[in-house]
């Protein structure tokens, strides 16, 4: 499609629409697939899809559109490499980066399809091309680069910001976070041997100073054994979610490096609320994250009966 087409396509919002129901370790999102390019998923549509009382529910939205169609000139660049993008919107209507659990059930969908046949291969997101890899029933992304916000701040003191949570009292000091951009912002806190992971109030949205100008996703880290942690995490535009890929990634990169290991050589087990993840360090800066997929439920939506 040329820029020309592009400008002159009319976005539609049909009366009814086909979607299916997938989760990553119970991350869940509704896939909207949009071969011609012609759906018009706005802010509202995606509320209302996403909304767990009136609508389908889930934490985001995955528009599946050819990569060359897409309307962002970064997004369409990567067409030569990947064929289908991952038009990834949070709950709440807010456009994302990316979304490590959703590139999984995305990727699970395509083949599914058939629109994807290999046990390799790359898809657009807004954070760049993410190659897939299917090795049986798990799924693994190569996330692509990462790196840490203030690298010289960490260095030196081991973190680079605070994180409150409204529940505390005011007296008890912030708890030291170090933000990790993964495409995305993420700032994780290693919680104190005196708090208990499980019981953190995760509802309202967690303070951190200074405050990332796009906002940030916020992960709470326990060290359960070497090469393992458990986590628990605040989604920016969300709220607590049962797991996020990027955030996985991200508390284990920080975790490593607490622990003297910038630079993680071996694998990372990660537990979640909705299940277990594997994350590895690749070369040139990279990491890749796996875990299971699953495609729950298909059906169409009659969207005037949407609150």
């Amino acid at each position: 499609m040329t820029a020309d087409e592009r400008s002159t396509q009319v976005l539609t919002t049909p009366r009814a629409l086909r979607f299916t129901k997938g989760h990553g370790t119970e991350n869940d999102f509704v896939l909207v697939p949009d071969l011609d390019a012609r759906l018009n998923l706005d802010a509202d549509l995606t509320r209302r899809l996403a909304d767990r009382h009136a609508g389908i529910g889930g934490d985001g939205v995955i528009r599946v559109v050819p990569t060359e169609s897409a309307t962002e000139e970064a997004v369409r660049s990567q067409a030569g490499r990947a064929r289908w993008f991952m038009d990834y919107r949070n709950a709440d209507g807010s456009t994302a980066e990316m979304c490590g659990n959703g590139t999984r059930v995305f990727a699970s969908y395509l083949r599914r399809e058939g629109l994807e046949t290999s046990d390799e291969f790359e898809i657009a997101t807004r954070a760049g091309i993410k190659g897939i890899r299917f090795e049986g029933d798990v799924v693994a992304t190569n996330m692509g680069q990462w790196r840490f916000v203030d690298e010289a701040k960490a260095v030196a003191e081991g973190f680079d910001s605070l994180v409150l949570l409204r529940d505390r009292p005011l007296s008890e000091d912030p708890w030291s976070a170090l933000s990790v951009d993964m495409g995305n912002p993420h700032t994780v806190v290693a919680l104190p041997e005196s708090v208990d992971l499980a019981t953190l109030d995760l509802f309202h949205v967690p303070e951190v100073r200074p405050l990332p100008p796009q906002g940030t996703n916020v992960e709470f880290v326990r060290v359960m054994g070497p090469g393992h942690i458990a986590m628990r995490v605040h989604e920016r535009g969300v709220g607590e979610t049962q797991s996020c890929g990027t955030g996985v990634c991200a508390a284990a990169l920080a975790t490593s490096f607490w622990a003297g290991n910038p630079e993680p050589k071996e694998d990372w087990t990660v537990d979640v609320p909705g299940g277990r993840l594997r994350v590895r360090g690749l070369p040139n800066h990279e990491v890749e994250l796996a875990g299971p997929a699953a495609l729950v439920a298909d059906g169409t939506i009659d969207l005037s009966a949407l609150a």
